[in-house]
């Protein structure tokens, strides 16, 4: 069956992702129709970055890309944008070969709303939403050996490969890093991982919640002041920004930076200098930021109460955590570790197979957070039992308790 276009109801933004420019042309060569538009990414970042603006309903993926790997970062893809077609490309090509046939074929299942093996492609299509590559990743994960969970995080779950590998791979680079996640994730472990995997282990690592100081307190905190800068400066204060010199500074929480504030960030971004309020001096600085949020920046940007500008900035290169009702792998493992922390110095208990099964069914609103606090409760409830049972574990509504 040939094609010409694609149903109004599919859509019209792909993306193709590919260092290769021969693989790319090709692609869209194959797929080309007066209703289609089309975007080009040359690795893995700048594809998740293109991702990011939204409105994409296919992405092409050679899985020969230069910075990423394109199992976990189509898993990445698929859980961050469930709404996208993911198409994985095999760009070993033949010179001689012809890549008509298995383009066309591609262009007719992607039209039909559904994705197939062609027959004998010179870039083999296969769409990460199958059985076969859900296989396929698995095989990869084992061939190549799961990636050690970061220092402080625990749990091997495959979902979790992404992030290991992804920060593993910022840690030695200056880029600014962008963790998102639903609140009790993990970002602020995840943000003192990379700095402690990083060349700035050294120094310092400084924490600024942007939701927690008030707005008038808050450029002072970051920025710095000089004595007599406003009633109340006794003595001059150098600020979080200057503390973290040769270390990192981490924003949580940014999506609750003051509007008003952002211009102020952004120009030290862009010069990597500041002033203290109440000083005409300029100091310049070396620090990386590493920003949090659980909330949607382009949403705000869209809102007009986040700058694009900014977000851009800060988004250099966004790793996204997976909620705990998503790591059920997890569960058994971060369980036992919460019980040996709460229990030393004495054994900890075990869980009983009722409990560990309640703990993998409940959908962890709070996420880590809210197991560790389970875990605790449950030691308390338990008195020193060898045994974690069931009705020691406080779950909310889900078993009575309130």
């Amino acid at each position: 069956m040939t094609t010409n276009a694609i149903p109004p109801n599919y859509g019209n933004h792909i993306l193709v992702a590919s260092p290769n420019m021969l693989v790319r042309q090709r692609v869209l060569d194959s797929l080309h129709s007066p209703v289609r538009s089309f975007e080009q990414a040359t690795g893995g970042a700048e594809a998740l970055l293109h991702l990011e603006n939204g409105g994409w309903q296919v992405l092409f993926l050679d899985r020969r890309l230069p910075d990423l790997d394109a199992e976990e970062l189509s898993a990445t893809v698929r859980r961050r944008f469930p709404e996208i077609e993911v198409v994985l490309l095999d760009s070993e090509l033949e010179p001689e070969a012809d890549s008509k046939s298995g383009l066309e074929s591609t262009a007719d299942s992607v039209a039909d709303g559904s994705f197939v093996y062609a027959a004998e492609p010179v870039l083999g299509v296969h769409t990460s939403a199958t059985a076969e590559t859900e296989l396929a990743a698995t095989a990869h994960y084992t061939e190549c050996g799961a990636a050690d969970p970061l220092p402080g995080m625990v749990g091997n779950s495959r979902i979790m490969q992404p992030v290991y590998r992804l920060a593993r791979l910022l840690a030695p680079r200056t880029t600014t890093v962008l963790i998102t996640g639903p609140t009790g994730c993990g970002k602020e472990i995840v943000a003192r991982a990379i700095h402690r995997l990083s060349p700035r282990a050294a120094g310092a690592f400084a924490v600024v919640n942007c939701a927690a100081i008030p707005e008038t307190l808050l450029e002072a905190e970051l920025f710095g002041y000089s004595r007599g800068a406003f009633t109340g400066a006794m003595k001059s204060y150098s600020g979080r920004i200057q503390a973290a010199q040769g270390g990192t500074l981490f924003l949580d929480e940014i999506g609750e930076m003051p509007l008003s504030l952002q211009p102020k960030l952004l120009r030290f971004l862009e010069q990597k200098e500041l002033q203290r309020l109440g000083s005409a001096e300029v100091v310049r600085v070396d620090v990386r930021i590493v920003s949090a949020t659980n909330a949607h920046l382009l949403s705000l940007v869209r809102e007009g109460k986040f700058r694009e500008d900014l977000y851009y900035r800060l988004c250099g290169f966004p790793i996204d955590i997976p909620p705990l009702r998503d790591r059920v792998g997890d569960v058994a493992q971060l369980a036992t570790h919460f019980l040996e922390k709460y229990s030393a110095p004495r054994a900890a208990p075990q869980l009983s197979g009722a409990a560990l099964q309640m703990l993998k069914n409940h959908p962890w609103s709070g996420n880590i957070r809210e197991l560790q606090n389970v875990m605790e409760r449950a030691l308390i409830l338990s008195c020193d039992m060898a045994v974690i049972r069931a009705e020691h574990l406080m779950l909310g509504e889900s078993n009575g308790w309130q």
